[in-house]
């Protein structure tokens, strides 16, 4: 896990060395990402500069440094990430007569490129990454990402440079890149607390996308290929599905999981778990611990607030497997302090609230380790999320009601202030209690709301209700990623939705929240339950092995009752949050009302002041909990100001 950054001028009139003195530049804004080695590599005549930064996991000697160039000197890389069966690899290429210096995955994954070439290479990688590729006598550069977007890739072409970087904050550090916010990117990043790919905040600057390479030439053309499309892939597993008993299912399921952990806990580094106690981060510590010889390290942190803290649920998960456990629970002052720091932490505005407590986790664990499993992807993958039990079986029923009377219900629920619904919520035994229950309302609403299935799984994956035209300059579409409109042969209604978050509400925010929050502390995450063999897998099972009896992660809740008492991880889904509406109306209320103030907004020039003014009197006066609507604008706020761009 690393840093990478680099660019390459059609045209060029620099040294090596004021190519290295850009490099380094680039190199040392995200050095956060790899704070053990640093280096440059230039080719003046070609008009590139490569650097990076390392994080070193697997080999620590200089035999894998980076860049490195092929044996054959060929070709030169730049690696972020992890390739899990490079030693399977490595036994293919010694069998063809090659032999090895070390023991780094990045070599293996070079002269693996350097003899078979991208296409063969990529369809053989188990594992999370973001590379460049430089081919020294073709004067290519190929730019590739791994199949679900775990590692970072942006790139883009400004006149006569094509920058590229795991984070835009080595592309700013460029002295030719001019930084000009896409104002369309504002209003879908309103719409879903994300930047969604392909597109970045900044406009000629785009996301690689999951599962792709581009191919650059030396005349500033691109190739793109795809060489993992999961919508082709889903509908042909769909097609060929099997009639799996259950017990057959969870044996085979389980012969999965445990490669993937397993081949996940190679390092030449102390490693451990980040511990929710949830199903999908319980039976990763529970396989890793079934593995291992020892103890494992497992973390986890709490909040005071009953209602958000987790952590007694872990703490019970690491009791019972025995692992050697690290608690910590934060009072709001700890979250609180974590705020200012969001801007540095993201290289474009993100507002997934929980990216508070993935940070503090990531900064608690990287004091005993430098790499953490987590649990991230089982929902998606198995059917986690409650939209999914809602399409499942409240959908239906809601069907067979006059559009009226669903309506006039939406209507009633939206009408009902958050914090009315918490206080009749503490009515019922806490055991059956659901969290937040004034945030799912929001969600019900949009379900009774919705005519159709598609329509309501695009409003319960936005906030903004309606289309956010308050963003100065955007065009106020109600739109969301291309995905949203894309259907898949054979799929149930929860399998197009599973599909669909995969490409979308995934690698958009929930694994750019954990590589920011990890890899600002210098942690590498990584993420057993997105195997690509596991998600290959899960697509030749019928939806009635994921959700069960009003039951969601059917299947994978049976691989975990090998490990762990089913009373211990029985309760409602509770997700990773944050007090976020008491928060804004109390201690950052100051800090909210300086960024929303009409003079902000209209300085920055993003925002339109009045719908924001509006909503963030509503949300104060407690007629609104729109802390989600408005952590948007204030992230975005933020960002602006930390990150100055030219039409801002």
């Amino acid at each position: 896990m690393c840093g990478l950054a680099g660019a390459l001028a059609l045209s060029n009139s620099r040294s090596n060395e004021e190519l290295a003195r850009i490099g380094n530049a680039m190199g040392n804004a995200i050095r956060h990402r790899g704070p053990d080695d640093d280096a440059e590599w230039t080719d003046a005549e070609a008009g590139l500069v490569l650097a990076f930064r390392r994080l070193a996991i697997v080999d620590l000697s200089a035999a894998a440094r980076q860049p490195m160039t092929s044996y054959g000197e060929r070709f030169v890389i730049l690696f972020n990430g992890e390739i899990y069966n490079f030693r399977d690899i490595r036994r293919e290429l010694e069998a063809q007569g090659l032999t090895f210096e070390g023991h780094s995955d990045t070599r293996v994954l070079l002269e693996a490129l350097a003899s078979w070439g991208p296409d063969k290479t990529l369809s053989k990688l188990v594992g999370m990454f973001a590379f460049a590729l430089w081919d020294r006598r073709e004067r290519t550069l190929l730019l590739a990402r791994d199949r679900l977007g775990i590692k970072p890739m942006y790139w883009g072409r400004q006149g006569s440079f094509t920058f590229f970087g795991s984070e835009l904050k080595a592309l700013r550090a460029h002295p030719d890149f001019v930084p000009r916010i896409d104002r369309t990117s504002v209003e879908q990043l309103v719409r879903f607390n994300y930047v969604p790919g392909p597109e970045s905040i900044y406009r000629d600057i785009r996301q690689l996308e999951p599962g792709t390479y581009v191919t650059i030439d030396r005349d500033g053309g691109a190739r793109h290929v795809r060489y993992w499309d999961a919508f082709e892939l889903a509908s042909s597993a769909f097609g060929r599905r099997a009639a799996l008993s259950p017990e057959v299912a969870e044996e085979a399921l389980a012969e999965i999981l445990e490669d993937a952990i397993e081949r996940r806990m190679i390092a030449d580094v102390p490693l451990g778990v980040l511990l929710s106690g949830g199903i999908d981060s319980s039976l990763v510590a529970a396989i890793m611990q079934a593995r291992s010889a020892k103890p494992i390290k497992t973390f986890s942190i709490g909040f005071a607030d009953d209602e958000f803290n987790e952590a007694g649920h872990a703490k019970a998960i690491a009791a019972h497997l025995g692992t050697d456990h690290h608690e910590q629970i934060l009072s709001p002052e700890d979250a609180l302090a974590v705020v200012p720091e969001l801007p540095s932490i993201y290289c474009e505005p993100f507002a997934d609230s929980s990216q508070i407590p993935t940070h503090l986790v990531s900064q608690m664990a990287r004091r005993h380790v430098t790499v953490a499993l987590s649990g991230d992807g089982g929902d998606e993958v198995f059917a986690g999320y409650n939209r999914y039990l809602a399409a499942h079986s409240i959908r239906p029923r809601l069907a067979q009601l006059p559009a009226a009377i669903r309506h006039l219900a939406a209507w009633m629920m939206r009408r009902t202030p958050g914090e009315l619904m918490d206080r009749i919520a503490v009515l019922l035994p806490k055991s059956r209690r659901p969290s937040q229950i004034g945030d799912k309302a929001r969600k019900l609403a949009d379900l009774f709301d919705a005519d159709d299935t598609k329509t309501f799984h695009r409003r319960v994956t936005q906030f903004w209700s309606g289309a956010p035209s308050f963003v100065i300059g955007a065009p106020g579409e109600d739109r969301g990623p291309a995905a949203f409109d894309r259907d898949v042969t054979g799929a149930t209604v929860v399998e197009t939705m599973q599909l669909v978050d995969l490409l979308t509400y995934l690698p958009g925010d929930i694994l750019t929240k954990v590589d920011r929050a990890s890899m600002s502390v210098g942690l590498e995450a990584r993420v057993p339950l997105l195997d690509h063999r596991i998600i290959e897998f899960s697509w030749t099972l019928p939806e009635s092995l994921k959700i069960r009896d009003g039951q969601s992660k059917w299947l994978l809740r049976r691989v975990l009752d090998r490990h762990v008492p089913r009373h211990l991880t029985e309760r409602p889904k509770a997700g990773f949050a944050v007090p976020l509406g008491t928060w804004l109306r109390g201690p950052l209320r100051d800090w909210a009302e300086d960024l929303l103030s009409a003079e902000s907004l209209r300085d920055i020039g993003l925002f339109d002041a009045a719908p924001v003014r509006e909503k963030w009197v509503r949300h104060l006066s407690g007629r609104d909990q729109a802390h989600y609507d408005l952590w948007s604008v204030l992230m975005t706020q933020a960002w602006a100001r930390a990150w100055p761009s030219q039409d801002s």
